[in-house]
């Protein structure tokens, strides 16, 4: 248990990534805690797999924070989490349960080129819609659908799904801001049911100590409790740069994640 100091430190991390970006601050907690876990007692093989779930687990608190401070500024918008959470909840559910099967450096690797493909939607996709505040909430099947998949692909990379919710949102012309606010929201619904996925499916015994199935309190709960602190401030953030500045950080962050979860291993 020495050395837990660094979870809160973490979780800071993520709390600001959670309010400016949307996205939980899952990927930078799942490269970061791929290579401490080992520190601390989990096997090698088992680190990736410990890595997801814990910071899924981590993320419901998180993001609600960062929901909480964006709903204060006015950019949730609800109708499109009310159409979106069957489908996060059920995604969640399934892809955690087909990631613990999968190897760990498999899981590494899609992972980072998960980031690498999202980053480079952001960065270049176009938007179907003009952006502005007229656009109405995306809502209807199709938003529960795309739900279904942005939660089974968010439980097997470990992230609040905002590296997919947020391009979808501003690819229906919703303004970048509202749209990370909006994500965060959703995020919830995917860390519940991933983390629960996680915890449930997960073999007996898959971790040695401190753990409920592959999911590692100290690195869940440290990480948690200082991410809520943190979280508002990177709301704050997210409503001084402007939507281009938004989307280029967005991408950026995504590359750079790429290349740590790959030399993690």
């Amino acid at each position: 248990m020495e050395g837990v100091w660094i979870f809160p430190v973490l979780g800071v991390l993520a709390g600001i990534l959670a309010g400016l970006l949307g996205i939980g601050g899952g990927l930078v907690l799942v490269a970061a805690l791929a290579w401490i876990l080992p520190l601390h007692g989990i096997p090698k093989d088992a680190a990736m797999h410990a890595a997801l779930a814990s910071s899924l687990a981590s993320i419901v608190l998180t993001a609600a924070s960062s929901a909480y401070a964006h709903h204060r500024r006015g950019s949730v918008l609800w109708p499109t989490v009310a159409w979106m959470v069957p489908g996060l909840l059920l995604g969640g559910w399934l892809g955690s349960g087909l990631a613990v099967y999968l190897d760990d450096a498999v899981l590494r690797w899609i992972v980072a080129g998960y980031c690498f493909v999202a980053g480079a939607q952001m960065a270049f996709g176009g938007n179907a819609h003009p952006e502005g505040r007229g656009v109405p909430a995306p809502r209807g099947p199709a938003m529960s659908a795309a739900g279904t998949a942005i939660g089974a692909v968010s439980a097997v990379v470990g992230i609040g799904g905002g590296s997919m919710t947020v391009p979808l949102l501003v690819w229906r012309g919703v303004q970048p801001v509202r749209a990370v606010g909006t994500s965060s929201a959703c995020g919830v619904a995917i860390g519940i049911a991933s983390a629960a996925g996680y915890a449930l499916h997960a073999p007996a015994g898959a971790l040695p100590a401190h753990a409920v199935g592959y999911i590692y309190l100290p690195a869940a709960v440290g990480v948690a409790i200082a991410s809520v602190l943190a979280a508002p401030y990177g709301t704050r953030l997210a409503h001084r740069i402007g939507g281009k500045a938004l989307k280029r950080v967005f991408a950026v962050f995504m590359v750079v994640m790429a290349i740590a979860i790959v030399a993690s291993g």
